[in-house]
């Protein structure tokens, strides 16, 4: 899978650009806040239907124009896709697959696949269970309907129990009403976590191991107060009726999914605690690229990597195995400068020059 061109009108600071792009290395130089950036996150924006920098669309739009328009053409193995968003100021947004109107979001998501990595990523090993959460939610939704679907439904229901829950005459059978269809979604949101950090564990021990020229070892766990993983529905039906008292004192849901977690060790360390700057970024890397080849496995085809500003933030040996590991997946480096990296680059790959919102080709 590649991107063959990206058209943008009224997006960021682009008022018009059309650009067709490499199958193998794309790299986009230039001082900073010229609108590198802006190009990655209307890629990302086409996978998703959202941003990777903000949640209020309105911002995607140039303050001079009422909407913004994203034209991706995508060549796949079996269809190709053209990819359609505009998007208002008001908060709507349409989307179109190939020409036909998307009824609704959740069918845009799977019809190309983006892997994004940037300095913010190491939020992911630093900071609160809720980026790990969402990286695992992100790159799930990607590979199945069915999970994007009980997710939906579980966070519905679970916004619903905590209303129920904050009122002064709680009524305890429609309290259970919710604990059953939370039991029901939730475990099917477990059961795929679980089995997809156990795949991402085995992929990214190998990355890790090449990477640290065998000196580290990465293990990714994941982390639920449900001990009996042979019936996830039962015990954590069990455990919302064993919490409902305390629920309703705190009014919120103590347990499940939405405060799950996952680990990651270093040689047997925790990685956001105990970890180094670099051994943080390195895990980041081997996550990233395990997620990668989940998505080569599964799908068949390599998603499109975005690799947002992150070399400079790397050491050489780092850098050198990202540059040596996508010569098989369409990349789009953006960098302050391109010396560093020439040398990897294949002679088919092409370098722009991105000042102020316009792209100039260097040949």
């Amino acid at each position: 899978m590649h991107i063959k061109y990206l058209q943008l009108r009224n997006f960021r600071n682009y008022n018009e650009l059309v650009i067709e792009l490499n199958k193998g290395t794309n790299v986009f130089v230039g001082d900073n806040a010229q609108g590198k950036t802006n190009i990655l996150e209307a890629i990302y924006y086409c996978s998703l239907a959202k941003s990777h920098r903000t949640n209020r669309d309105k911002e995607l739009i140039n303050w001079k124009a009422s909407d913004a328009y994203i034209k991706l053409y995508v060549c796949k193995t079996r269809l190709d896709k053209k990819i359609e968003i505009k998007i208002f100021k008001e908060g709507k947004k349409g989307v179109n697959i190939n020409s036909i109107k998307v009824q609704k979001l959740s069918e845009l998501v799977g019809n190309f696949n983006v892997i994004m990595f940037s300095p913010e990523d190491l939020n992911i090993v630093k900071e609160s269970p809720s980026y790990r959460r969402k990286f695992l939610d992100i790159e799930l939704c990607k590979l199945s309907n069915h999970y994007y679907y009980s997710l939906s439904q579980y966070k519905k229901i679970l916004s619903e129990r905590n209303i129920a829950i904050k009122k002064w005459n709680t009524n305890i059978d429609i309290i259970d009403v919710y604990d059953k269809q939370l039991s029901e979604f939730g475990s099917t949101i477990i059961k795929h976590r679980i089995n997809y950090i156990e795949k991402l564990n085995i992929i990214s021990k190998k990355i890790h191991s090449d990477i640290t020229s065998k000196s580290e070892v990465i293990e990714i766990k994941y982390l639920t107060p449900i001990k009996e993983l042979d019936n996830i529905k039962e015990n954590f039906y069990m455990l919302l009726c064993k919490n409902r008292k305390r629920d309703i004192e705190t009014k919120t849901t103590s347990i499940g999914p939405h405060r799950d977690d996952f680990s990651i060790d270093i040689n047997g360390i925790d990685a956001r605690i105990f970890g180094s700057q670099g051994q943080q970024r390195t895990s980041v890397l081997s996550i990233k690229f395990g997620a990668l080849e989940i998505i080569k496995e599964i799908t068949g085809e390599y998603p499109v990597l975005l690799l947002d500003d992150v070399l400079s933030e790397l050491d050489t040996k780092r850098q050198e195995y990202i540059l040596n590991s996508i010569k098989e997946v369409q990349t789009l480096i953006t960098c302050t400068g391109v010396n560093a990296i020439r040398k990897y680059l294949g002679p088919e790959s092409k370098i722009f020059e991105v000042t102020s919102g316009k792209l100039e080709e260097i040949t």
